[in-house]
């Protein structure tokens, strides 16, 4: 269970949420543009710090602010695919996966190559993929 219950003011905007959402499964948040969206997952992964409020995930609090508690994004082992690309452009698409994947072994790498189908890609560079070949791709990122 994800169990978010926190505050942040977003300039003359204030997000509130309490929110539990399961874990299986898919879950969609959905509303008008500017709604906070991508402010409430930038919450839960650790990229922004609610102003009140906590989060946890499971058995584990990945944000606490009464409790001064905050897990590193790193440690949240959340995968989070931007909207827009943050890639570095004079690498190819397996020197941009295999940057964020330092700890991963070469068969996990193959692995999630094969589930993802992106083997002819690997060579390519950012600019050269199409929007959708390059969310395909991306989603190798949190690996």
């Amino acid at each position: 269970m994800l169990h978010i219950n926190v505050q942040q003011q977003l300039g003359r905007l204030t997000l509130r949420a309490d929110l539990q959402l399961p874990t299986q499964g898919v879950t969609a948040i959905f509303g008008l543009s500017g709604s906070g969206k991508t402010s409430l997952i930038n919450l839960v992964s650790g990229l922004t710090h609610p102003d009140q409020g906590f989060i946890r995930l499971n058995d584990r609090t990945l944000m606490d602010v009464e409790n001064g508690e905050n897990l590193p994004v790193h440690q949240r082992k959340i995968g989070y695919v931007f909207q827009d690309a943050r890639l570095f452009p004079h690498y190819n698409v397996k020197g941009n996966l295999r940057y964020g994947m330092k700890n991963v072994s070469r068969e996990d790498f193959d692995y999630i190559v094969q589930l993802l189908g992106i083997e002819p890609l690997l060579k390519r560079y950012p600019l050269t993929l199409s929007g959708v070949k390059n969310n395909v791709w991306r989603l190798g990122e949190p690996y």
